[in-house]
């Protein structure tokens, strides 16, 4: 990556609360939240409220433990995880850059063993205390059968993230497998293809059977819908400058500047975000955000050096654009592109998109 690059620690839009575990931050999508009050709600008679609620605890924790072997294992590949989010479907990973498909066959494969291993576990225990694995124990929960289910939910978690198709592990296994035979596109548009039946499937028989499961289906086609829209641009980018971007036209701050003449320059321009600078040095970048927070909170005549951002993300112009991409994933994302300590340009979100309509509508850019 380029010099003067800083991770973007940008939190996935919906998610609420963060803990952190292994290094990695765990965030909940307020779905999630909404779900886990909607099984909360759904105490059953044949069991007690805490051996039910030490059952959703199990499964949520065995969820994190799925989540937690994909992040241990990128760690090893030298992929950093940047954060996980809880959604009802399950966790979703934002790592650093795209793993090369050698590495996502093997972290993606990891999940699911994680959840066997679980389960092999909590057999033997069962088998230790000479009792039998009681197959229909999530059809008749009881106090007596937390174990059985708790193994049972670990085997559905396994056999369901195993399933080829998009976003489960076995879609992105589906794709590593198929790299060495076709281009990274087209393996991920038959993964995504496979996730959408599925979801379709499943959001049919849901809405006949089991309305839950409809709502499950919606997550697994919006995430086979991502992932097919990230592969395209990708696809459209890769080889490509990101000097070929970015945008060279741009209004710049001082250091002394205040809010004021920030909110001028938003008002007046089409610019969101302004590098702020002290001489020919970049300090710092204010975002419209943070624009607002500083007019909000101390009023027009502040300086922008107390609410700019020192910690702003640089890249070098030469940089591949398809290694861009997942630092832009967030709607406003703005990075500087920068070359010896010297400001070039600047590549946001909405530039980025206007790019790629450009490029998918045949429009060859310079490179130069």
């Amino acid at each position: 990556m380029a010099e003067e690059r800083t991770t973007p620690q940008a939190v996935s839009p919906g998610s609420v609360g963060s803990i952190r575990l292994m290094g990695v931050p765990i965030r909940l999508h307020f779905t999630f939240v909404l779900l886990l009050i909607f099984l909360l709600i759904g105490l059953g008679s044949s069991q007690s409220p805490i051996n039910y609620f030490l059952f959703i605890l199990a499964i949520v924790v065995s969820v994190l433990l799925h989540e937690l072997g994909h992040a241990f294992v990128s760690s090893r590949y030298g992929i950093r995880t940047l954060e996980i989010v809880m959604f009802p479907i399950g966790g979703v990973a934002r790592t650093e850059r795209p793993p090369k498909p050698r590495e996502e066959f093997w972290i993606a494969v990891t999940g699911p063993l994680v959840n066997l291993l679980i389960a092999g576990l909590m057999l033997g225990f069962l088998y230790s205390q000479k009792k039998t694995l009681d197959v229909l124990a999530l059809g008749q929960p009881m106090d007596a059968n937390l174990a059985d289910r708790i193994i049972l939910g670990n085997l559905i978690l396994a056999g369901f993230n195993l399933l080829p198709a998009f976003p489960m592990d076995g879609g992105r296994m589906l794709r590593a497998v198929l790299s060495p035979f076709k281009s990274e596109y087209e393996a991920t548009r038959i993964a995504t293809w496979c996730g959408r039946m599925l979801a379709l499937s499943m959001g049919l028989y849901g809405f006949i059977f089991m309305p839950l499961l409809t709502f499950v289906a919606f997550f697994i086609y919006l995430g086979a819908a991502n992932e097919g829209a990230a592969s395209r641009g990708r696809n459209l980018t890769q080889g490509i400058p990101v000097r070929a971007a970015m945008m060279t036209g741009y209004h710049t701050l001082t250091h002394g500047s205040t809010i004021r003449d920030a909110a001028n320059l938003l008002l007046s321009t089409s610019q969101q975000d302004f590098p702020v600078v002290h001489g020919d040095q970049v300090v710092g970048l204010l975002g419209r955000n943070s624009l607002l927070r500083g007019m909000a909170m101390e009023g027009p005549d502040s300086y922008v050096a107390g609410f700019m951002d020192r910690g702003f993300i640089s890249i070098a112009p030469d940089q591949d654009l398809a290694e861009v991409l997942p630092q832009m994933a967030n709607a406003g994302a703005c990075v500087l592109v920068m070359e010896d300590g010297k400001l070039l340009g600047l590549l946001t979100s909405e530039n980025l998109s206007q790019f790629l309509l450009l490029r998918s509508a045949g429009l060859q850019p310079a490179q130069s």
